[in-house]
């Protein structure tokens, strides 16, 4: 498969990224380890996580989609064949969160102990801290780079003034440089993004890989009423896209996903794998169906009538 250069980074990574926030939480380990086989085994290799996943699942506590990662990384004794991208930032517990160089040190200990790794390919801000000054992020990040802990640097939820603050910041004093940034971004959610945060990543070539790039599953179109929601785990997040804007999208990609041969899903995230900002979309998987079909995306090649179909209905 082929590789793309994230931003102006060491890294090369395929067009299909795996989200590896399910881990732990939709998908217990076993599973877990089956998609990641797949995964790589289809010729990807960025698996994206973060400390805090998944907290918010009752009964556990963060740490466990990299306790599951780095357990398959030790029993199959891949490490130098994946780039393993996590983040740091949001609450763990009271007291730790943040971006300032105390917790930094602290974080990096533990991620690096649960991905039972000695290194982190791509270690990103979660989100933007402004009680810490970034200067104090950034050095603390190369402090990181210096030890051999990390390699690059990214950023995630960040705004347009900011990530170009940090951007300019790196430039003048010789601190690492943000080569990535994760936004909220998908065919029902394009306003966070498209305009001066895509403008900004393409004139500074930082390289783009959006999360929810299946609004939760929603652009696969198994979702079209609030009963198909129903009893489901992310049932309640695709509930705001049950509407006549999310219906309209989904009734351009059913009528593309036909020409191609496709399922709307696939043609959902090949519209973003050829958008020229993006490097390479977020997807997870929780079965092998699921990751079947999410791996053809790479494949399609959708002509100028299909991206213009889609745009028009998603704008």
């Amino acid at each position: 498969m082929e590789k793309r250069r994230l931003g102006q980074s060491s890294l090369y990574i395929a067009p299909l990224a795996f989200g590896g926030n399910v881990f732990g939480w939709t998908a217990d380990e076993k599973t877990s380890f089956a998609l990641l086989d797949a995964f790589v085994g289809a010729g990807c290799n960025f698996i994206d996580s973060a400390d805090v996943y998944s907290r918010w699942v009752p009964g556990n506590q963060g740490g466990e989609s990299e306790t599951i990662l780095g357990r398959w990384l030790k029993a199959r004794g891949n490490r130098d064949k994946v780039i393993v991208a996590t983040k740091l930032g949001i609450e763990m517990a009271p007291g730790r969160k943040g971006l300032s160089r105390g917790y930094m040190m602290q974080a990096v200990e533990a991620s690096l102990r649960r991905l039972q790794t000695d290194y982190i390919d791509l270690y990103q801000s979660h989100r933007d801290d402004p009680d810490t000054p970034m200067e104090e992020t950034l050095g603390a990040y190369a402090e990181l780079i210096r030890q051999g802990k990390v390699r690059e640097i990214g950023a995630s939820n960040f705004t347009a003034a900011r990530l170009a603050e940090a951007v300019r910041l790196s430039a003048g004093q010789g601190l690492p440089r943000y080569q990535s940034l994760q936004p909220l971004y998908n065919l029902v959610e394009r306003g966070e993004f498209e305009g001066e945060l895509e403008k900004l990543c393409l004139k500074e070539k930082v390289g783009v890989i959006p999360y929810y790039s299946l609004a939760s599953g929603f652009l696969t179109g198994k979702y079209r009423s609030s009963s198909d929601a129903e009893g489901r785990a992310r049932g309640s997040r695709v509930a705001k896209y049950l509407n006549d804007a999310g219906l309209r999208v989904l009734d351009a990609l059913d009528d593309v996903a036909r020409r191609y041969n496709a399922l709307p899903g696939q043609i959902a995230l090949a519209w973003m794998i050829a958008r020229p900002s993006v490097t390479a979309p977020i997807a997870s998987a929780t079965s092998a169906e699921q990751l079947q079909e999410i791996l053809r995306a790479p494949e399609i090649r959708l002509d100028g009538e299909a991206i213009a179909q889609i745009d028009r209905a998603s704008a």
